[in-house]
């Protein structure tokens, strides 16, 4: 079981985060912080796996939050959720370790396939014995070899590669639906692959409006 730490100054946001992940299996919410501070005195006692990290709050800079817990010897891992789309905030909180960084705002899928994405990633490193360069580039989260990171628990590498080649044939950005009819799997299977690459970066993700929700399309980023 992972343990998340949810940090946001807006107290409905928290709340629709942290419903949001206690809806992830492997996931649990052990707290809930609205200030800079709150934030570090609860890492100090909650010792939490994962910080969910607002950028904006009302005391201190989120990076600046991450920069006093490593000071204080606080490993743990943090994702960055934020409004921000400032090039110069997404470099800074690369270089500081966010294992990833989500724009508000954000629906349920968003998050579930980074968090996927990072369970998979620490189980993985977990059980991972350093053997050569591969493996330290691997822990890195860099290397002379880019692509997709693992596929979560339940994904399978042939399936995977059967979206992705359907994507790349596509003349047009695909949804969901479209994508299984070619791929010959379910809608809610091909989705998760489809989000999967999203996250990823390999796949650019728009939204077409019409009556009701708005669609998701996806298309292979060449």
């Amino acid at each position: 079981m992972i343990d998340v730490l949810v940090v946001d100054d807006d107290f409905m946001v928290a709340r629709i985060n942290r419903g949001f992940v206690e809806r992830i299996d492997g996931f649990r919410v052990v707290g809930t912080a609205h200030t800079g501070r709150e934030a570090i005195e609860a890492v100090a006692s909650l010792s939490p796996d994962l910080v969910l990290l607002d950028l904006y709050l009302p005391d201190i800079f989120g990076l600046d939050v991450v920069t006093r817990l490593r000071a204080a010897g606080h490993d743990c891992d943090f994702l960055v959720i934020s409004a921000t789309r400032e090039t110069d905030s997404v470099r800074a909180a690369a270089r500081q370790g966010a294992v990833n960084y989500l724009l508000k705002p954000f629906d349920f899928k968003d998050l579930q396939v980074r968090l996927e994405r990072y369970a998979a990633e620490r189980a993985e490193l977990g059980n991972l014995v350093v053997s050569g360069q591969a493996d330290i580039d691997r822990i890195l989260h860099r290397g002379a070899s880019p692509g997709a990171p693992p596929l979560p628990k339940g994904m399978s590498a042939e399936t995977a590669e059967l979206v992705k080649r359907a994507l790349i044939a596509a003349d047009a950005p695909m949804s969901a639906a479209e994508c299984a009819s070619v791929v010959g799997i379910s809608r809610v299977s091909t989705r998760r692959y489809l989000e999967y690459f999203g996250a990823a970066g390999l796949a650019r993700v728009t939204l077409k409006y019409g009556t009701g929700r708005p669609e998701r399309l996806f298309q292979w980023i060449s």
